[in-house]
């Protein structure tokens, strides 16, 4: 798909091909939905992540709380969105022993516990060992860096995600 194609698509067609950049958050691709045309992805890209900065807390927080845990209940149930179920296996965490999904369980319910959101970290660019790494480490940020850190981490898995449109 081309950005020029982007930009013809109806409102409803653009909901339809975008509105799951953000994880069962489509309001952040409506509201960029009408700033169009975009130059290129890049401009789309950045107008969304705009759209999420300057949405104030609730809605950033809301926007946090989307997301499925890793490796979590979602996952076990195979209730994930395709996106976030391709992500996660990327990763390997649909291939774990019971040991690994319970230190997962385990991190989570922490991680969850000190933040009040799922712990977020762009899947594809890292490894289990990266994840758990990550998640061990960031759960010693103040709750001000944490958020800020999981804002940046959905900004990847959308880039990410807006990219694979483009293949």
């Amino acid at each position: 798909m081309t950005i020029d194609q982007v930009n013809a698509l109806s409102a409803q067609e653009f909901m339809s091909m975008l509105g799951g950049l953000y994880e069962h958050s489509p309001w952040v691709v409506e509201a960029a939905e009408s700033r169009r045309p975009f130059e290129d992805f890049e401009a789309l890209l950045s107008v969304m992540e705009e759209i999420v900065k300057t949405s104030g807390e609730v809605k950033q927080l809301a926007l946090l709380r989307a997301h499925p845990e890793l490796a979590g209940k979602a996952a076990i149930d195979r209730t994930l969105t395709d996106a976030s179920m391709q992500e996660q296996a990327s990763a390997g965490l649909d291939r774990m022993t019971p040991e690994e999904y319970a230190e997962f369980h385990r991190l989570n319910a922490a991680y969850r516990a000190r933040f009040d959101f799922p712990f977020i970290i762009c899947v594809r660019l890292t490894d289990k060992p990266g994840i758990l790494r990550a998640l061990d480490f960031r759960s010693r940020n103040t709750l001000q860096q944490e958020f800020s850190t999981a804002l940046s981490e959905v900004s990847k898995i959308v880039s990410l995600r807006l990219e694979a449109m483009r293949s």
